[in-house]
């Protein structure tokens, strides 16, 4: 299976794959909808999204509320992805996607109506500098909304401990001890990122990630690319193995998701 494997895929083909699925978030379209209705997104506004992975919640927003959106990711990528995506569906005059990094955002201050960020800020290693650039760049009276990771009930340290270890190669805060794993992600903490960037009014729902919301978030990615991760899962051990890198059962119980957001005053 192995030679065959390597005879049909190579590993950049891999790669690219699980690049792409991981340009979506748990949680899908419906969290989005949520995270801008709590955001008061209104037509035709100007919305900035943090972290776009490949583009689907641009250019979603931009079909639904006629909105000029855009989106940055670190990843050069992702963002031609993005790009590609946006031409395909006839709006790339609404979308508008750059490389830039959510701790020094390449914009004016009072730019946008809404800043969005959705499974992002988990991954940022100055998490407070990134919410005062969201922050800057929004106007008085706009809003910044985040979805993000959350412990939903208190982790053992062997849950942070596995947690650390499933996680290591992606988060950038890399082992920074048990307080700050411990503290960090719980809704409580990021309110207080949200609060100490001067924003008021804020709103945070949390709750446990189901099978269902995992499944909203891989409907995103689109049946082309669903039907090719799936022939690769089968044909390929190499991908079966990256694909379940996944977060264990066992931290399902303690870490879902949560939705936060405040407003600029």
């Amino acid at each position: 299976m192995k030679k065959l494997e390597k005879h049909l895929f190579r590993e950049s083909t891999l790669k690219d794959e699980l690049l792409y699925l991981t340009g979506r978030h748990r949680g899908g379209l419906k969290s989005t909808e949520k995270l801008v209705e709590l955001c008061h997104l209104e037509h035709g506004g100007y919305v900035l999204d943090v972290g776009c992975g490949v583009g689907t919640t641009p250019c979603y927003l931009a079909k639904k509320y006629g909105c000029k959106v855009v989106g940055v990711d670190l990843n050069e990528k992702k963002i031609q992805w993005s790009k590609e995506r946006a031409e395909k569906e006839v709006i790339d005059d609404l979308v508008e996607f750059k490389v830039a990094d959510a701790q020094n955002l390449p914009f004016e201050e009072y730019l946008f109506d809404v800043v969005i960020a959705e499974a992002v800020n988990v991954y940022v290693s100055n998490k407070q500098k990134a919410l005062n650039e969201y922050v800057r760049v929004l106007k008085p009276g706009g809003y910044v909304g985040l979805h993000e990771g959350t412990w939903i009930r208190t982790p053992t340290k062997e849950i942070i401990d596995l947690f650390i270890k499933t996680n290591q190669q992606v988060f950038s805060a890399g082992f920074q001890g048990y307080d700050y794993w411990m503290n960090e992600f719980t809704s409580d903490g990021w309110v207080n990122l949200l609060k100490n960037a001067g924003l008021k009014e804020i709103n945070a729902t949390s709750y446990k990630s189901t099978s269902k919301t995992r499944l909203d978030g891989l409907k995103t990615i689109g049946l082309k690319h669903i039907t090719k991760a799936s022939f690769l899962y089968i044909i390929s051990p190499t991908f079966r193995k990256m694909i379940n890198k996944n977060v264990p059962k066992e931290i399902l119980e303690y870490y879902g998701d949560g939705i936060f957001v405040g407003k600029k005053v």
